[in-house]
């Protein structure tokens, strides 16, 4: 049975029990306490949690996941992988135990067909309702039902909140596979492998540890698919499945390794497949590698399959070939990797040639480290060494303990947290953190209490509204006095609340009694729009207000907002269609736009984004914006933005003929009233990643007003006129290089009379059979002094050369020594040192060149001599 069969059979066994077919969320989730989507329940949490009331009962999904916490056991394991698929069935306080559990054995058993005699199931020690609903389910099968402890079958999200007992269907590979022959199911070695866990959630844990039941009990089960489909294809590892096949089949044709060649080769070569799916997931999620949290997970991914790809004997970059692998085997089910392929393969590529510019020297520096720590007797890398691996060489810490760990050796963690620590300077403290959540919970509140804030800012820009909530100083309160901050929600507003790049409105909120001018609109938690302002007044829940925002400051904003739409289907038409929009900032005075892209754009590129974009204002084309389902959205053309996640239902703006997208935001009518769309500037921020900033309307012709007086003023300086200045300055620099030439060629010509007359009034001996010259000059800096003893050495063939000069305050000296003269035990420092102590000063620098100086000027001569003296003492004894 094929993976897409078992994907398939699962959703329809559940879609005909009445389940809503959930297509797979992001692996970048909404929940700001998870770095990625690593459970199917995770789209779903709010409605565990009813912070949002589910909009049906039941659910089912194949959800993309991924999780690292055992990634130094893919390739050496049948089961172990980062990204899976998770086929799943959900209960929203609708149907519990009593159907999840004969569903499941029926699915398992009747429509995947997989051997019950093979099957075990777990359950919680304490959880008789499960064990007499298997019981009846599995009939004279029950003596299969093993009991296990809170470690195994106890599921909860973290020390508090929702949680239960859990059960697992277990699948027995065999005794061949058993770690010994007392091997039971819930031993963790490869024989019980575990097919599916139903998670029955019916407590909430309290803070003080307490386990208090659930108003309404859910239901949360997981499958991994790649397990499933390893069972049904009869194979021994996950590895050797219809997802994972081809990729292998891939990575021998580049490396010329077979598996099954060798263990280790084989541990390289599972690695790199599981960490090329993941990665390219993660990319068609909008995940690009960075030194910071899941653009972090997905660098080491990445950098951690470079270095099993050397293992084999890859030398140049080939992940992202394989990643087209990818796109095949899973592109029918997940369309983003299609639409996103070419994008994936560039970002891959670009991190494997910027992490093999430094790999080799990195893996050198790490052996040379583990070889002087073994001689030494020590057990561990040292923290820095691994801070300057990261820091400056790209290597993941992982990595650094990975290949430390191959050698028998540890790495000092601690060390290097430490270090990570002086370099950020920019934690926030737990208090503060706490500080932020606590804010979001009291929005959440409201909104259970009061439902969501009806948003009229399309239409209207000013409107009267009723006060909802006030909250001052992180506590909920009915009234507010005083010049206070205060956050206001209203019932309706026309305030536009920050989102998608776009900044949040500003205005004011008035009563009779108060004036709030608010200077920030967000959203406290999903759809509650905050209006963060100063007060003047009283101001009291249900009191009517009048609410208007400013409206100069939001018509600036649509001009920037539309522009982005237009610079966008620009960039693409110019650049190609792997171009897509990755985030923005669009302000009053400014647009920001980062696209994907991997490189400098050029003028001739700019030029040519600019005069289709600005042909598109003088155009004067109709913007409109309507509401559709995502699906029709997405079918009509709409481009969504990369990395974003939408609801079912989405707003599309449309540019008639040129551009339409998803956006929540606020637009011109139509392009004219843009008025024009200047690009300020284009930068790299990223690997594959560039960013141009742009202004509109009058913010633009102030820009081209500000340049327009200063080329008048560099024309007035220059003494010509505007488009003369090009030429003008050309023909100065010609005039400035011929006059640095002609300052080089005097200056060559003084030092070479510097040396001539070192040479004649210099002190010339042999000592110890070597030739050395000693003199003073005057009017030589140490600088000139340096290039002078260069060439007594170089060219007149002294061994040592020791020169001195004076500049009016200070005396200078310079100790030269060849090279076959260092091997005579002569150090330039000590002689320099010699030198300096009689000038009243010191000296030091490079055991063949030194320079010393001090205020005794007239102590030239002595200095001199006493060097002379060193040398002789030293050559001759």
């Amino acid at each position: 049975m094929k993976s897409a069969e078992i994907r398939e059979k699962f959703i329809k066994f559940f879609e005909e029990r009445g389940h809503r077919v959930v297509p797979s969320s992001s692996l970048v989730p909404d929940d700001p306490t998870l770095l990625l989507t690593n459970a199917g329940m995770v789209q779903f949490k709010p409605y565990f949690l009813r912070e949002i009331e589910p909009p049906f009962p039941r659910a089912t999904s194949v959800q993309k996941c991924l999780r690292t916490t055992d990634i130094d056991s893919v390739g050496k394991t049948a089961r172990h992988n980062t990204f899976f698929e998770m086929l799943g069935n959900f209960s929203f306080g609708d149907y519990y135990k009593e159907r999840a559990i004969p569903w499941a054995w029926e699915l398992v058993t009747s429509v995947l067909e997989i051997d019950a005699d093979r099957l075990w199931v777990s359950i919680f020690i304490e959880d008789n309702e499960a064990e007499a609903i298997w019981a009846e389910t599995l009939g004279d099968r029950a003596s299969r039902i093993v009991k296990l402890g809170e470690k195994d079958n106890f599921w909860d999200m973290g020390p508090t909140g929702p949680c239960g007992p859990c059960s697992e269907i277990l699948y027995d590979r065999g005794s061949e596979y058993a770690c010994s022959e007392s091997c039971v199911p819930g031993c963790d070695c490869d024989r019980f492998v575990e097919l599916w866990n139903l998670v029955f959630m019916q407590y909430n844990r309290e803070s003080d540890g307490s386990l208090k039941p659930l108003p309404k009990r859910n239901i949360d089960t997981g499958m991994g698919l790649e397990r499933a489909a390893a069972i049904k294809q009869g194979v021994k590892t996950i590895f050797e499945t219809d997802v994972f096949i081809p990729l292998l089949d891939g990575i021998a044709d580049i490396s010329g390794v077979r598996l099954n060649d060798s263990e280790s080769t084989d541990v390289s070569m599972k690695v790199i497949a599981d960490h090329c799916r993941a990665a390219t997931f993660l990319i068609s999620d909008g995940v690009i590698p960075s030194n910071e949290g899941r653009g972090y997970i997905l660098r080491r991914l990445i950098r951690r399959a470079v270095r099993h790809g050397r293992i084999l004997g890859i030398e140049e970059p080939f992940m992202h070939s394989l990643s087209h692998v990818v796109v095949r085997i899973h592109g029918d089910t997940y369309r983003e990797l299609v639409t996103h392929s070419e994008l994936i393969s560039e970002v891959i590529k670009a991190e494997e040639e910027r992490f093999g510019q430094t790999l080799e020297q990195g893996l050198e520096l790490l052996r040379e480290e583990i070889e002087i720590a073994k001689r030494g007797g020590k057990s561990q890398i040292d923290g820095k060494t691994a801070f300057y691996l990261h820091d400056t060489l790209g290597f993941p810490l992982e990595l650094t303990e990975e290949i430390a760990r191959d050698s028998g050796m540890l790495v000092d963690v601690d060390g290097f947290e430490k270090l990570m620590e002086e370099q950020k300077h920019r934690a926030r403290s737990k208090r503060e953190d706490e500080a932020q959540n606590r804010e979001i919970s009291l929005f959440i509140s409201v909104f259970k209490e009061k439902g969501p804030t009806t948003y009229e800012g399309y239409e209207k820009t000013s409107l009267t509204a009723s006060v909802e909530a006030l909250i001052l100083d992180g506590q909920r309160v009915d009234e507010v006095s005083g010049n206070a901050e205060v956050d206001i929600i209203l019932d309706k507003t026309p305030f536009y609340a920050e989102s998608g790049g776009q900044v949040g409105d500003t205005g004011l909120i008035t009563s009779r009694r108060a004036k709030v001018a608010v200077f920030d609109t967000f959203y406290g938690a999903p759809g509650v729009i905050v209006h963060r302002g100063k007060l003047e007044g009283i101001i009291s829940t249900g009191e009517v207000v009048q609410a208007v925002i400013d409206t100069d400051r939001r018509i600036t904003i649509s001009r920037n907002h539309t522009a982005t739409h237009i610079l966008h289907r620009a960039l693409r038409e110019i650049l190609g269609t792997h171009v897509r929009q990755a985030g923005s900032l669009v302000a009053p005075d400014r647009l920001r736009f980062d696209f994907t892209h991997f490189k400098p754009l050029s003028d001739e590129e700019i030029e040519l984004i600019e005069n289709l974009a600005n042909e598109k204002v003088l155009e004067d084309i109709p913007v409109s914006a309507f509401e559709t389902s995502k699906e029709e959205a997405m079918r009509s053309g709409a481009i969504a933005l990369f990395g974003e996640k939408y609801a079912e239902k989405v707003r599309v703006v449309e540019i008639e003929d040129f551009s339409r997208e998803l956006c929540g935001g606020v637009h011109v009518r139509r392009t004219g009233q843009i008025g024009l769309i200047k690009i300020v500037s284009e930068t790299g921020i990223g690997a594959g990643l560039r960013r141009i900033e742009a202004v509109t309307g009058i913010a633009g012709v102030e820009r081209a007003r500000k340049f327009e007086k200063i080329a008048k003023e560099t024309g007035d300086l220059l003494r010509c006129q505007p488009e003369e200045i090009p030429e003008k300055v050309s023909e100065t620099l010609l005039k400035i290089r011929e006059l640095e030439r002609s300052l080089e060629r005097a200056y060559a010509r003084a030092l070479e009379e510097s040396c001539k007359d070192i040479s004649r009034s210099g002190i010339k001996e042999t000592i110890g059979g070597i030739r050395v010259i000693s003199g003073g000059v005057s009017g030589l800096d140490q600088k000139k002094l340096r290039e002078a003893a260069d060439i007594l050495v170089e060219k007149e063939g002294y061994g040592a050369v020791v020169v001195g000069s004076t500049d009016g305050e200070k005396a200078h000296l310079v100790v030269k020594l060849s090279s076959f003269v260092l091997d005579k035990g002569l150090d330039a420092r000590e002689l320099a040192r010699t030198g300096g102590f009689i000038l009243g000063g010191g000296g030091g620098g490079r055991p063949d060149m030194a320079v010393a100086g001090g205020s005794r000027i007239d102590s030239i001569e002595e200095a001199l001599r006493a060097i002379r003296q060193a040398i002789r003492e030293k050559l001759e004894g």
